[in-house]
């Protein structure tokens, strides 16, 4: 892996700003390889699979290329489906986040064509197209070729063996000689190698070696999710799983920062670890990791190198990884020694099309989990619970504590009341225990009612209600629904998924320097 920074290119600020909005710490091989012989105006053969950050290895320099003052066109990228000339243009405009008056347009078959040829006559800068479709708008002529500077071949292999090598060439010999020719292929066969020596000038070939990677003592599962519910999914991990030592892993600095926060909000002992930390900082972390006065480290992939921990029960890829090798060093943490470990992934909606690839170059079965219920989670404290009885029954130095209960049946306590009321404690929270989220409302009512008992008497405002429930459970203030303040307490609507966790988080909290009582209401 290189240590090539992007700051360490030769790139716009506006571009900078985008790739770390984007959570690229540093640029993979290929990006490091390939961005700056763009940039040199060199022709390139570049040999990398699928998920090695090849897009914004072309994409980045031909962006940086693009004059935003003229408006004809200026570059094309050829590709072999319609989902991965989507996908192209996906990626090239979050790069183009912050560079202004650069167009790209996706054109493939499927779509009407009416609607690209008048999208195309607004002035498109940037092409992304599959040989069909391109042909088609190069025989209407509403695609002009002379004034193009740059053409990429994406996934070139593919794209012959469909059948578009004869299309390839025509589009090829339309455009302009003194242009430049940029090539990826997976793979080197005899018709490529044909291609570049008959369109390309003294190219350059850059060939990232993917390393074999096999994780076999690890269970993978993965999750279905939407964005807004990782963190909960989350929480029922830790919550069902109790891991002594667990590392998750997010794409960029402010998700890890936000994270941490969320998770310190709904109790975990959770430390964040991030390329923006000291040295210093970065020692005081892992110090507290490795003696276990936190539980969960929240990381970036750039950050956790170098942290050499065996026993790290679960690894949580709460952000899929940009590159598939990152996803083997991420789960590489759990599952050592001997031990089989445990690694969750979230996929949201079209990052399965992602973890495919990445079980394709593992070689190993990623399965679909089903989150667990707050149900499941309850019944494993339970059994876990009941385990450590055992245990401590076994260890037999209980004589101190068999007194203080032979006391307590001489005052007519029987030894069954005084082993529940101790699972009772132990086990459920005092103030919830009684409200049955799950059954006591229709799925219909998604919100649930709360009363607090402070109100407009002392000068407490809308804002200050979300803003105590918000930093001290967890959940995010735009979440929670209507307030009715009065003139000695407050009814606030919440979603009834996140009424425990505000109970939680609330108990014992003050609101304006205040101290609250935050219970479910009677009667909405």
């Amino acid at each position: 892996m290189s240590n090539l920074t992007f700051e360490e290119m030769n790139l716009s600020q506006e571009i900078l700003n985008a790739v770390k909005d984007m959570g690229f710490e540093e640029a993979t091989p290929i990006q490091a390889q390939a961005i700056e012989k763009i940039m040199d105006g060199k022709d390139v053969i570049g040999q990398s699979q699928t998920g090695t950050g090849k897009t914004a290895a072309f994409g980045i320099p031909c962006i940086e290329t693009i004059n935003p003052e003229n408006h004809s066109l200026q570059a094309i990228i050829l590709s072999p489906t319609r989902e991965l000339a989507i996908q192209i243009c996906e990626e090239f405009r979050k790069l183009l986040k912050y560079k202004e008056n650069i167009k790209i347009l996706p054109i493939y078959g499927g779509q009407p064509i009416d609607r690209q040829i008048f999208a195309l006559k607004k002035g498109i800068q940037i092409i992304v197209g599959t040989p069909g479709r391109i042909m088609d708008h190069m025989k209407r002529r509403t695609l002009k070729m002379e004034t193009v500077k740059l053409v990429v071949l994406d996934e070139a292999d593919e794209m012959l063996d469909m059948g578009f090598r004869e299309d390839i060439e025509i589009i090829l010999k339309k455009i302009p000689d003194d242009r430049q020719t940029i090539l990826f292929s997976a793979t080197m066969p005899r018709e490529i190698i044909e291609l570049t020596k008959k369109f390309q000038k003294n190219p350059e070939h850059i060939k990232v070696a993917r390393k074999e990677l096999t994780v076999p003592n690890i269970k993978q599962t993965y999750y279905e999710i939407k964005e807004k519910t990782k963190l909960e999914a989350t929480s029922r991990l830790i919550d069902m799983y109790s891991p002594e030592l667990s590392i998750i892993f997010c794409n960029t600095k402010k998700r890890v920062d936000d994270l941490v926060e969320q998770l310190q909000g709904r109790g975990y002992f959770a430390e964040g670890l991030h390329g923006d930390l000291k040295q210093q900082q970065r020692d005081i972390v892992m110090k507290k990791f490795r003696g276990r006065t936190i539980e969960i480290l929240v990381a970036t992939d750039v950050a956790a190198r170098g942290i050499d921990v065996d026993d790290i029960d679960i690894v949580i890829n709460y952000d899929l990884p940009q590159d598939e090798e990152y996803y083997v060093h991420r789960i590489g943490r759990t599952g050592r020694a001997g031990k089989t470990g445990m690694a969750f992934s979230f996929v949201v909606g079209r990052e399965i099309y992602k973890l495919r690839d990445i079980m394709k170059y593992t070689k190993a079965k990623v399965h679909l989990g089903k989150l667990p219920s707050l149900t499941d989670i309850e019944e494993a404290k339970t059994n876990n619970f009941i385990e450590k009885i055992k245990n401590v029954i076994e260890e037999n130095h209980l004589s101190k504590y068999i007194n203080l209960v032979e006391k307590m049946m001489n005052e007519d306590i029987s030894s069954i009341d005084i082993a529940a009321a101790l699972l009772k404690m132990n086990l459920y929270d005092e103030e919830s225990e009684d409200i049955d989220f799950e059954d006591d409302f229709t799925d219909s009512e998604k919100m649930i009612r709360l009363f607090i008992n402070i109100g407009k008497n002392k000068k407490v405002r809308a804002k200050d209600i979300v803003g105590a429930i918000a930093g001290e459970s967890g959940i995010p203030g735009k979440s929670l629904g209507h307030i009715d303040i009065y003139e000695n307490f407050t009814f606030i609507d919440v979603p009834k998924k996140y009424a425990k966790d505000i109970l939680k988080g609330m108990k014992g909290k003050k609101i304006k320097n205040n101290k609250v009582n935050v219970e479910k209401a009677k009667n909405k």
